[in-house]
């Protein structure tokens, strides 16, 4: 932990962070000047979640050094091998994109249903989509070049695997809980919109900030039968 000085001088010097709250906040200047469909805003938070897991798949190949502290494979502690780091990257790579592949159908059901809001095509209102998730996919891009020279040099495998899941969570849950009470409200819903965005912006920095400042830390013991 660190103090209120050294909060402020790391938040004030983290590129990253500030790219990623300049990408939130131009999707939401979109959403609402472009009137955008709820299904809209969900495509482009996806291809923002997916873009994480792809990020996190590079790191975990690129891991030169790593523990495997707390990891185990049908019940054996693993060793810190090539192999086992290769296993770990494309069991991760499996596990999260089964995760997003469901989500993928949810979005495709409804753009054909429009559940949340006037039916989106993928194809025919892919504007909506592009530019703010091009934006987000820099961002993360970026963020994986800053941060790669202050991450430490040696860090826990298992670890790595779940800091995604703990990056995007918070994010999803104020997506999937805030829309649905948005639309219950309706017109009132659409005032209440870009407070839904702007928690959903806060929540994604706020976990930036946890993941890079506190949980990188070098060989955090996770277990992971």
């Amino acid at each position: 932990m660190f103090g209120n000085n050294q909060l402020r001088k790391y938040l004030s010097g983290d590129m990253s962070l500030w790219f990623l709250i300049f990408s939130n906040f131009v999707t939401i200047f979109l959403a609402i000047t472009q009137d955008w469909s709820l299904a809209s805003i969900m495509w482009v938070y996806w291809f923002q979640s997916v873009t994480i897991g792809f990020f996190n798949f590079i790191r975990i190949l690129g891991l030169k050094d790593f523990s495997t502290d707390g990891l185990k494979f049908e019940g054996q502690q693993a060793k810190p091998t090539k192999e086992t780091q290769l296993f770990s990257a494309f069991f991760f790579l499996c596990h999260y994109g089964f995760f997003h592949l469901f989500y993928l159908i949810f979005l495709l059901s409804d753009s054909s249903d429009g559940t949340f809001g006037e039916k989106i095509g993928f194809v025919e209102n892919m504007e909506f989509v592009f530019f703010p998730s091009l934006l987000f996919f820099a961002n993360h891009f970026f963020s994986f070049i800053y941060n790669k020279q202050r991450e430490p040099k040696k860090q826990n495998i298992g670890a790595v695997m779940v800091y995604p899941y703990i990056r995007i969570i918070p994010m999803h849950l104020t997506i999937i809980l805030g829309f649905p009470l948005g639309l219950s409200l309706g017109s009132l819903g659409d005032i209440l919109l870009p407070f839904f965005l702007i928690l959903k912006t806060f929540s994604d920095a706020i976990m930036h900030v946890v993941e890079h400042r506190f949980i990188r830390k070098g060989e955090d013991k996770v277990t992971i039968a």
